[in-house]
């Protein structure tokens, strides 16, 4: 039973118990690829697998939960949300597991990157569905506050976390401690209460064979684009064409009064349309900046992980800080004023980057622009998942989050893959401009020192630069590391123009939130300043 609210109805006390189980859920979700990812080379030495066989796993993964999120709202409806969450974190439970008992490369790709993934589809739009149905009002916004806050402190420290466990103890230690985690977000399964579905229990065949095409096809295009492969224009095409076609066979659908996937009068509403929008453009600047920054610490301050999460982490804290604090005290301000001040801030704090690249020999230069930067990413999520949903109907939530989901998970992918390809294609311009102009390379080595810079620099710290250029004549080898140490940071420079673009753009859509009314919950009343 959904708690009273409405007119004359006294609210329930708020469940904080529920809301920090739903918090460690998205937590766990979020940090559960972070740590994959930082213990590649571990898992190849203990499973007796590849890099390129480990990374072909995550990329599927990845696949898997963006080609289904669509369709995971829909067996939310179904089957209860309360299960879908149940199913999603009982798959999530097998993957971890089976990470930590897997002597092979193939119960990883079956139970980690299949089940997980599929998992993964489930548990993105049921959380959100259940924040929907099991609070309301400021105590609704509270908990998307805390959720959010919980996913983005979890892709800004699982680097980290993952990187400390595998170091000291061991990557099954980490993927058993996810395990327990979800033990224990299962064990208050009987808090939650599920919210009945009474529209049409009939599954769209055609629209979810659609979307897998179309999220699938997009998010593949990326993956490929991201690993240097071949044919990602046909990739994204085909998954342009599988949204467009998914588009029209909707609207199509819903005129003959047949049920749908998803119900496209849900892009009628620019509230939800412009809080769809704001939440890719928020991720994919989040994306952009967390693959940019530590490629920055490592190359050209030669940190390891370790020292790279720590110096990154006054932009997670002070995200993780603002969104709790914001969730808590913005009932009486509009979310549309919060979310273009985390637009402004964030953008503000990325721009205060620029300047410092170049200059920095530490990773203290970063600590201003990053509390800046963090504090605007918290207001961001701390409102737009409220923004987005609290005016939807029960009967549509689960839709609207699967929609919801499905654009964050696409602005976080793309914005990892294109921050990351416009920093390796202008290290490649720069480094063979500078190469070719330079009066001390031979015109005869001017080519091939662009090419194994191109290849090998861009990977290497400036020590072990050197190390690769012992046996090369000293005034050689001083002006390959001049190139190097310019081409560096100007590169990472134009890289981090993209998650500026991204902020920039949500801060146009913010001043558009602005115009409108802010809806109630369910679409009644205003909150004004």
């Amino acid at each position: 039973m959904k708690p009273a609210h409405g007119d004359g109805a006294q609210e329930a006390p708020f469940n904080g118990r529920l809301a920090l189980l739903l918090a460690m859920a998205m937590f766990v979700l979020v940090v559960d690829t972070s740590i994959m990812n930082v213990s590649i080379s571990a898992v190849v030495h203990d499973v007796g697998a590849t890099v390129s066989g480990l990374q072909s796993t995550i990329a599927l993964e990845a696949l898997v939960s963006a080609a289904f999120i669509l369709i995971g709202g829909k067996i939310g409806d179904l089957f209860g949300r309360k299960r879908a969450y149940l199913i999603g974190l009982v798959c999530y439970a097998v993957g971890a597991v089976a990470m930590t008992l897997a002597q092979s490369l193939l119960p990883i790709i079956i139970f980690w990157a299949v089940i997980g993934g599929l998992g993964a589809s489930l548990l993105l739009p049921s959380i959100q569905s259940l924040i929907h149905g099991n609070f309301e009002g400021a105590a609704q916004q509270r908990v998307y506050a805390l959720v959010g806050a919980s996913a983005a402190i979890a892709a800004a420290v699982g680097p980290l976390l993952g990187g400390f466990i595998t170091t000291f103890l061991s990557w099954r230690v980490a993927f058993l401690l996810e395990a327990l985690v979800i033990a224990v977000v299962l064990a208050g399964i009987k808090l939650v209460h599920d919210v009945p579905y009474e529209g049409p229990r009939t599954l769209d065949a055609v629209g979810s064979l659609l979307s897998i095409l179309g999220m699938g096809g997009i998010v593949l295009g990326i993956l490929v684009w991201q690993e240097g492969g071949e044919a990602v224009g046909a990739l994204l095409a085909a998954g342009v064409v599988g949204l467009g076609s998914l588009v029209y066979w909707l609207v199509r659908r819903k005129r003959r009064g047949r049920p749908t996937l998803l119900d496209p009068g849900l892009f009628r509403s620019k509230g939800f349309r412009f809080g769809a929008t704001g939440q890719m453009q928020q991720q994919i600047a989040l994306g952009g900046t967390m693959i940019v920054l530590p490629i920055y610490l490592q190359m050209v301050l030669g940190y390891n992980a370790m020292e790279s999460g720590l110096s990154i982490a006054p932009l997670s804290l002070t995200m993780f800080a603002v969104a709790l604090l914001a969730g808590k005290r913005a009932a009486k301000r509009r979310p549309a004023s919060l979310i273009r001040w985390g637009f402004l801030l964030l953008v503000a704090g990325l721009v205060l980057l620029l300047p410092v690249i170049p200059r920095a020999d530490s990773g203290w230069w970063l600590l201003l622009p990053l509390l800046i930067a963090g504090a605007g990413l918290g207001l961001l999520v701390s409102q737009l998942n409220n923004y987005t949903l609290s005016p939807i109907s029960d009967e549509r939530v689960s839709e609207a989050a699967s929609v919801n989901s499905a654009a964050g998970s696409f602005g976080l992918s793309f914005g990892l893959a294109f921050a990351g390809g416009i920093m390796l294609a202008a290290l490649s311009i720069i480094f063979t401009g500078l190469a070719e102009s330079s009066t001390v390379l031979p015109a005869a080595e001017q080519q091939q020192v662009a090419r194994v810079l191109e290849d090998d620099a861009q990977l290497l710290n400036d020590t072990q630069l050197q190390e690769l250029l012992t046996g090369q004549p000293e005034q050689i080898r001083e002006e390959i590391l001049r190139i190097n140490t310019e081409a560096r940071p100007l590169a990472l420079q134009i890289a981090l123009s993209i998650p500026i673009l991204a902020g920039t753009l949500g801060l146009l859509t913010s001043f558009r939130m602005q115009r409108l009314r802010d809806p109630g919950p369910k679409g009644g009343g205003t909150v004004q300043d």
